[in-house]
């Protein structure tokens, strides 16, 4: 731990990534405490009203506050990017384990259908699955599962090669230890590094993901709403109020780059080698 926050003083852009995200955490959590109006409060009194004291960043064409509705649209866009995070790196790492210490045969088959799943376009595959099940949160968390673990399984897979070759991996397999004892005992400790940097890492490429999809009109439905649908919203009126997309594109800035500087940091301080997770 006092390694760990040496280098953090020395690490001025981890200290501003941390703070950033800690900030947009507690403001999600918060969201009613935060937001001075309600998420779909309208008076139709200032409809498209500029940035002012009264309105932080404005309202929209139904005078609903924009500040509001970004708090609590970080609520969707978090929730986005830690659980289909969470879900992929579960199964990308378990996958990339039992692939990289398996036989020929079963290590094929399980990298023949990661291939699979990182050659099959994203967005492609997002608008089949909303096709095929309707728009909305169910249908968004599928697109970002369903082949979401592959880049992880690759990266954890090759590192799992090199490790099963150390001698230690040949005294535990002569002592009779099992597949899933060797996996979780000797393995896991030793890419959990390279695991929490690719879970950090995942979290801004979910959330830009989301954005995405509600940009295009497949993600989050009213009443739910998120920033990517904010800033789609606000495309009808982005030369007479950009401020409807400015100010929630912002916040997926701030949020996207604030996780990746922090898994660059991590990197760093770990000894990873970022071509190695890319």
């Amino acid at each position: 731990m006092k390694r760990f926050l040496k280098f953090t003083k020395r690490r001025p852009i981890m200290i501003i990534s941390v703070t950033i995200i800690t900030i947009l955490i507690i403001m999600a959590v918060f969201a009613p405490l935060v937001a001075p109006y309600e998420v779909d409060e309208t008076s139709f009194s200032a409809p498209l009203a500029p940035p002012s004291k009264k309105y932080l960043l404005g309202t929209d064409e139904l005078s609903r506050d924009i500040f509001s509705r970004i708090v609590y649209g970080l609520r969707m866009s978090l929730f986005i990017g830690f659980v289909p995070t969470t879900i992929n790196i579960v199964i990308g790492s378990f996958v990339g384990m039992l692939a990289g210490s398996s036989n020929k045969y079963l290590d094929s088959i399980l990298m023949r259908i990661v291939d699979i799943g990182l050659s099959y376009p994203f967005m492609i595959l997002a608008m089949a699955i909303v096709y095929n099940m309707g728009s909305g949160l169910g249908s968004m968390m599928l697109a970002l599962v369903i082949f979401g673990w592959t880049p992880s399984a690759r990266i954890i897979r090759s590192q799992t090669k090199q490790i099963v070759n150390l001698p230690y991996i040949d005294a535990a397999k002569a002592s009779g230890i099992s597949k899933f004892g060797m996996i979780f005992t000797h393995i896991l400790p030793n890419v959990k590094h390279t695991v929490l940097v690719l879970y950090t890492m995942g979290i801004p490429s979910a959330i830009l993901a989301e954005a995405g999809i509600s940009f295009l009109g497949f993600g989050a439905q009213a009443p739910l709403t998120s920033l990517g649908l904010m800033v789609s919203k606000g495309r009808s009126f982005l030369f007479d109020a950009p401020w409807i997309s400015i100010a929630p594109g912002v916040f997926i800035l701030l949020l996207s780059l604030s996780f990746n500087f922090l898994g660059d940091e991590l990197s760093v301080y770990f000894g990873i080698d970022r071509k190695e997770i890319k």
